[in-house]
């Protein structure tokens, strides 16, 4: 691949040090700038580009299933958050408070806020009464502020973009049809948009939503073998509705209460792209999520028809693919290093040869390969070559996974699985908080999740030997 030594020297390598690596891509690939606000971060375009990709994408398959987009308020009184008791337990330790309005105390608390469960179960009350009224599906797309103690761009900061879904339902069985639904439209958009394979699976009592009855999960693995949460589904059962009376009036004339569910995903995904796919030059993105896909990058603009024929090739393409026309002054080594860095898939080179010959050199970022193809065949090459790279990063993700994936039979191994390789272990376990504890403190590691495609690897749990009631995927997590 092409390297300018100035824009290379300018990321650390990630086999060095991991998380610088993963900050100066953030910093040097334009996605993010840190704010005056510790723990805040300011989205630049290029890292606002992308989100707007995932938003668009998401929004569609929500949309899809019939979900409606709305928009709750920013703060939530104290009084409000406190109706639901293991919620505001949950939640205590990150709260922001608003307690003046100008000059004046105000007389009750404001919270900014965490999640949004109060505010849709208040709202929920209020406007359902009948069976009628029922599926509720809406989505929100808006912040949150959550007081993080330990803060790095994208992965965990104090201020973040998600989207919450909040539905109602009249029954437990819709409401827990709609929980994993939901999941799988998050797993399918990771593995199917980003190129992030995922593992689907239930939380543990530990680590599920607080207030919620049962929380499934999409968990990722990044390069450093270290787990990312991708998205989370929460059936809330009527845990929520008895605390805040949502009933409804049923076709038998007999009141009650609906059922509730809760997912969501963050611009922590950005963050999964970056740990997934990048490399030593800096950012590799999955062509379908990527702003731009193709960048043409004219050589020796001042040789007549150079710059003509990258117009009319831009003018062509930019109907099939999102396509840029780089004509700056800089020079083409520079462009080379500066798009690479940015993980555009596939730049097209074009000089006054290539005019000549009628063809063009095409190279792939993910592998560096490069192709001359014949002007004439662009329409049609260039979408198949983005949709190799893009199953190619997956195939690539997922045998990532496969060759950090180990099983361990005692919490010895779990721990020395994870100092040798980190990645998931797998094991069987008895279901027991206190042998989850063990885990983080030996290993330290987290139950990532009891997944749904699951093996029968003994018939005793790997950390105090009592009879197995589940696999557990355990790791070491953002």
């Amino acid at each position: 691949m092409a390297k300018n030594k100035k824009l290379v020297e300018a990321i650390t390598a990630m086999d060095t040090d991991f998380a610088q690596w993963y900050t100066d891509v953030v910093k040097k690939a334009d996605l993010a700038d840190y704010s005056s606000v510790k723990g805040c971060m300011i989205i630049r375009p290029y890292g606002y580009a992308i989100w707007e990709n995932i938003q668009a994408e998401l929004d569609s398959r929500f949309k899809a299933t019939g979900h409606e987009n709305v928009y709750m308020p920013l703060f939530i009184p104290e009084s409000l958050l406190n109706k639901e008791k293991d919620h505001v337990e949950g939640f205590a330790p990150e709260v922001a408070w608003v307690t003046h309005g100008g000059e004046e105390e105000l007389t009750e608390k404001l919270c900014v806020r965490p999640t949004s469960e109060t505010l849709f179960c208040q709202h929920y009350a209020n406007i359902i009464g009948s069976y009628r009224d029922l599926p509720k599906l809406y989505n929100q797309w808006a912040n949150v502020v959550r007081w993080e103690k330990t803060t790095r761009p994208f992965l965990r900061t104090t201020e973040f973009l998600w989207q919450e879904g909040h539905t109602a339902h009249a029954t437990m069985e819709e409401a827990e049809e709609e929980t994993l639904r939901m999941l799988n439209v998050y797993a399918d958009f990771c593995q199917d948009f980003l190129a992030i394979p995922v593992i689907k699976g239930q939380k543990t009592e530990k680590e599920k939503f607080a207030g919620a009855q049962a929380t499934y999960t999409i968990e990722s693995l990044m390069h450093d073998g270290q787990a990312l949460q991708s998205g989370t589904s929460h059936n809330f059962g009527d845990n929520f509705a008895r605390a805040f009376n949502i009933r409804y009036l049923d076709k038998d004339n007999t009141h009650r209460y609906v059922y509730q569910t809760s997912w969501g995903v963050t611009t922590r995904l950005i963050g999964a792209l970056i740990m997934v796919h990048g490399d030593d030059s800096g950012l590799v993105l999955p062509p379908r999520v990527a702003p731009i896909q193709l960048v043409i990058v004219p050589i020796a603009t001042h040789k007549g028809g150079v710059l003509e024929k990258a117009q009319e090739i831009f003018t062509t393409l930019k109907a099939k693919v999102r396509v840029k026309l780089d004509d700056s002054d800089k020079n083409p080594g520079w462009k080379f290093s500066e798009h690479e860095m940015r993980g555009v898939p596939l730049r097209l080179e074009i000089g006054p040869r290539d005019v000549e010959n009628g063809t063009v050199v095409l190279v792939r970022r993910d592998n560096g390969e490069k192709l001359t193809v014949n002007i004439a065949e662009l329409a049609q090459k260039v979408p198949e070559i983005l949709q190799e790279i893009q199953d190619g990063l997956l195939a690539k993700a997922l045998k990532h996974r496969e060759e950090h994936t180990s099983k361990a039979y005692s919490l010895a191994e779990i721990k020395e699985n994870l100092d040798k390789k980190p990645g998931f272990v797998k094991t069987m376990w008895c279901g027991d908080r206190a042998c989850e504890d063990q885990v983080k403190e030996v290993a330290r590691a987290s139950s990532r999740c009891m997944p749904f495609e699951s093996e029968h690897l003994s018939d005793t749990c790997a950390i105090c030997g009592k009879p197995a009631k589940a696999m557990v995927i355990w790791g070491r997590a953002y």
